[in-house]
């Protein structure tokens, strides 16, 4: 009785396989018919059931009924002219796209070695020759998602093109010079993946692709530039707030260009945002030797940092250089007038607690200062009365203004008071 058991439980299984078996003969049925709707209906069972997932064949057929729905596509495209027919290009890059997943899976399971520890890959040759063959369609079937802003797409083909190449497959030197002489746009369509990644907000995938450009040999192109690159890997960062990446992903960029205007700039303001000054202080140096033409703003923020310790006299000599630099450095004239504002208004709270001799002397300081701002605040106002400045920038120098002379006990104060009340509708 119990052997009875074993035998029809055997019959059972065989009975399953052969069931299996034939859903794949009618799967091939069909798409020979060009049923590849009805094909991958069928086929997919197949894919699940653990008699035929694990088969080479099964995922080939999978692979072959997408692939044979491109080729005919591409077939009514070869002969357009004559029969007239159209190319249904959903149709045709779809099925490439569907067929590349499945043949990658069967040449992996048939990598596999037997229980004698041999392989017998009889599916690779044929894999191999189609996608040689669909290469450059995977490379147009991006481009084409890319101009339809359908990212996520452009990006599934535009890193199979990337991937192909390098598949073990075509690990052999005639392969290599194949893909070679195709691959001429390769460094583009790189980039044009990790751009495609994250228009698609995929921001892990963009990351790893863009980390992979930077990882691979570069070729000059004239599409991008590597430094690119790494700004793209610091804005992925920087829009997740990944504030420590963000950093990182700066300090690799300024090591690697520190002649770029993106990555130093964006550095101090990192390190002043997280209070790390000194660390400001020294790329400050670095941006003002590498770009020049921006001494106005570097040598303000790092005088402005001088301020925030209170060292005056460091901060009078670097906003002193940026208006040496740059006469029309707003930034500088505006923080060194209020630079000796502030070093005023601590003199005349000190000259209150002291006796009337020392009372007076601090008070003349304090105006001294106060008249050495005056000048700075006057360019000030003509330059932002030239470019038509915004009213609230207007009224910002206009209350300095008004307060160094009222300080100085100045008719100055009258006027400056009426003009500020205009800005202000009345309101001032």
């Amino acid at each position: 009785m119990k052997r009875l058991m074993i035998s029809a439980t055997l019959c059972m299984l065989v009975g399953c396989a052969f069931a299996q078996k034939d859903v794949v003969k009618k799967a091939k049925s069909a798409m020979n018919s060009k049923e590849y709707s009805e094909a991958r209906t069928i086929i997919k069972p197949a894919l699940e059931n653990p008699e035929t997932a694990n088969l080479p064949d099964t995922w080939k057929l999978a692979g072959d009924i997408e692939y044979d729905q491109f080729n005919n596509e591409v077939e009514v495209e070869m002969t357009s002219l004559v029969t007239k027919k159209t190319v249904d290009e959903k149709k045709m890059y779809s099925g490439l796209l569907a067929s590349y997943a499945p043949y990658i899976k069967a040449d992996e399971l048939a990598e596999q070695p037997d229980e004698k520890g041999k392989i017998k890959n009889k599916v690779r040759k044929d894999i191999a020759a189609k996608l040689k063959f669909a290469y450059p369609y995977f490379r147009n079937g991006g481009i084409i998602n890319l101009n339809n802003k359908e990212s996520k797409t452009a990006a599934d083909f535009f890193e199979i093109y990337w991937n192909i190449p390098s598949l073990e497959m075509f690990n052999n030197k005639s392969d290599k010079e194949f893909f070679a002489k195709q691959d001429t746009a390769i460094q583009e369509v790189k980039y044009y993946a990790a751009i495609s990644a994250i228009n698609a907000k995929e921001t892990d995938r963009a990351l790893a692709m863009l980390k992979r450009i930077t990882e691979e040999p570069f070729i000059e192109n004239n599409v991008y530039e590597l430094r690119e690159v790494y700004e793209l890997i610091a804005d992925e960062y920087k829009k997740n707030n990944d504030s420590i990446a963000f950093t990182q992903a700066l300090q690799d960029g300024a090591k690697k260009f520190p002649k770029s205007t993106y990555f130093i700039p964006n550095l101090i303001n990192e390190y002043i945002k997280a209070n790390r000054l000194d660390d400001a202080l020294l790329y400050l140096d670095e941006a003002i030797k590498n770009d020049p033409a921006n001494t106005c703003d570097f040598e303000s923020v790092k005088a402005s940092i001088y301020a925030t310790r209170q060292d005056y006299e460091k901060a009078t000599e670097y906003y002193t250089a940026a208006i040496t630099a740059d006469s029309k450095c707003e930034r500088a004239l505006e923080g060194l007038a209020r630079n000796y504002m502030l070093q005023a208004q601590n003199l005349k709270s000190e000259a209150l607690q002291t006796n009337r001799r020392t009372q007076t002397e601090l008070d003349a300081k304090a105006d001294d200062l106060y008249k050495k701002s005056i000048p700075l605040l006057e360019s000030l106002r003509t330059l932002l009365n030239n470019r038509n400045a915004s009213v609230d920038e207007k009224k910002q120098v206009l209350v300095l203004l008004r307060n160094a002379y009222y300080n100085l006990n100045m008719p100055e104060y009258d006027v400056i008071s009426t003009e500020l009340e205009g800005l202000s509708g009345g309101a001032e």
